[in-house]
């Protein structure tokens, strides 16, 4: 569905001659295609959906780095080009949750899981990776887990 719909993209990207949008586009097969080779190299199937969704968070992770290090260094025209990339990318995203619905979220899955302390933080996080991937980011709900399972 996200393949579809990113290749669909692209063709319109073509036709409006958006450079900056089809570049990006293309550079997003590349990495999905890059993705599902390194599956199928492991024996696993290509990615779905939602691991296609990790993979993108992981992209605009690494342009939120890029644009902090230009914005440093003081090239604003390459830090505003991976802004419009993060921009494009999260596009394919759902919405994300609110720290509250975060806090919600991991506060079901401690109980769903019966969590008693830090031992059982995979088992929350695995949790939450199953059912919000995508919704979250897994960086800061895991330091929310910790503090959860600390008290």
């Amino acid at each position: 569905m996200l393949r579809d719909d990113i290749n669909n993209a692209v063709k319109d990207a073509m036709r409006a001659k958006d450079e900056r949008k089809l570049s990006t586009l293309r550079m997003v097969n590349s990495t999905i295609k890059n993705a599902d080779i390194a599956a199928r190299g492991e024996g696993k199937p290509p990615l779905s959906d939602a691991d296609l969704l990790g993979v993108f968070q992981k992209m605009i992770k690494q342009r939120q780095e890029s644009v902090e290090l230009y914005d440093k260094g003081g090239r604003a025209e390459l830090a505003n080009q991976e802004r419009e990339e993060i921009a494009i990318i999260s596009a394919y995203l759902p919405k994300q949750m609110s720290d509250d619905d975060v806090k919600a979220a991991i506060a079901a899955a401690v109980a769903e899981t019966g969590a008693a302390g830090m031992k059982d933080m995979g088992k929350v996080i695995a949790v939450l990776r199953a059912k919000y991937a995508g919704q979250m980011d897994f960086g800061k709900a895991s330091g929310l887990v910790k503090a959860a399972l600390s008290s």
